[in-house]
């Protein structure tokens, strides 16, 4: 290296509210000497998963795993079935969802009440998506399949974790096939702020590569990285310190770090401060990841 190592931290980045409150949330039962099962994944995190394993909470694929006890419902949500079968079962039902979630269903609710027709840009698979959906789409293709001639008047919702820009192609799809088309503002401001903030520092001429920290299975990571990759190309994606390599910062004079809605504090100061060690480093590390996508 030529100089010494600057990092600097995104604007905005990591747990937002709604995640945090969740994860102390459990922590909170946990410190009491409770325990029970989380539907889902609280957070989309790997290393918070596992933490919340140790201290008596496991997660549950599906509300027929949980016979008795306590259940969380995660931040994303879950249909309002569930509360009901969560009830009639017996169990004690602990609810983190986000509050802005529950602003979505609520946003639905009405809008289906009013006689629209619910379209979700979403993953069919995220369990916020599952929530509240009645027709699911990710591409144009998807739009192509829905008989809009039964739905005159449809509603557009986002998956709150995406980047809205992305997928204006889908949106102007649906109110193109849609005699009457309304967009609901659904992108959480939190993952907005985020990445408003990624895109201002994949921008900065000082940062010559930045890493993006964050679950391998988080929406709103992954939405970062792509951000930050299409401005800045040598951009990483790690889960944690042991995914960084000393040859992506060989030549860096400054370093950009970033971090997903379900990122702990923690995790981000544990790989800014491996960053720093693999810097100084006077050879470069050998390691399995060949390119940033390796890292995922």
């Amino acid at each position: 290296m030529a100089g010494p190592l600057t990092l600097k931290r995104a604007g905005k980045y990591g747990f937002c509210a709604g995640v945090r409150i969740a994860d102390r949330t459990v922590r909170k039962l946990a410190s009491e000497g409770r325990s029970g099962k989380i539907l889902g994944q609280l957070v989309h995190n790997e290393r918070v998963v596992s933490d919340l394993v140790q201290v008596g909470f496991a997660t549950a694929a599906s509300l027929d795993e949980v016979r008795a006890g306590t259940i969380v419902f995660s931040a994303h949500g879950v249909p309002p079935s569930f509360h009901r079968r969560a009830l009639e079962r017996g169990l004690l039902v602990v609810d983190t969802t986000c509050p802005f979630v529950y602003d979505v269903h609520e946003e639905a609710r009405q809008a289906l009440e009013a006689g629209f027709h619910a379209v979700f840009i979403g993953d069919s698979a995220h369990r916020e998506v599952i929530g509240y959906t009645h027709d699911i789409v990710l591409t144009t293709a998807d739009v192509e399949r829905i008989d809009f001639d039964r739905h005159p008047r449809v509603k557009i919702f986002y998956q709150t974790t995406l980047n809205s820009e992305e997928y204006e192609d889908v949106a102007l799809a649906i109110e193109g096939a849609a005699d009457h088309a309304e967009r609901a503002d659904t992108i959480c401001y939190a993952t907005k702020e985020n990445q408003d903030a990624a895109r201002d520092l994949a921008a900065d001429p000082g940062i010559d590569c930045i890493v993006v920290v964050g679950g391998r299975h988080s929406a709103n990571t992954r939405h970062l990285w792509e951000i930050c990759r299409a401005a800045q190309p040598r951009s990483y994606l790690v889960h944690g310190s042991d995914d960084l390599r000393a040859d992506w910062f060989a030549d860096c004079g400054g370093v950009g770090i970033t971090a997903g809605a379900s990122t702990p504090d923690s995790m981000i100061e544990e790989v800014e401060g491996a960053i720093r060690l693999l810097a100084a480093s006077p050879a470069p590390a050998s390691g399995p990841l060949a390119a940033p996508e390796a890292a995922l």
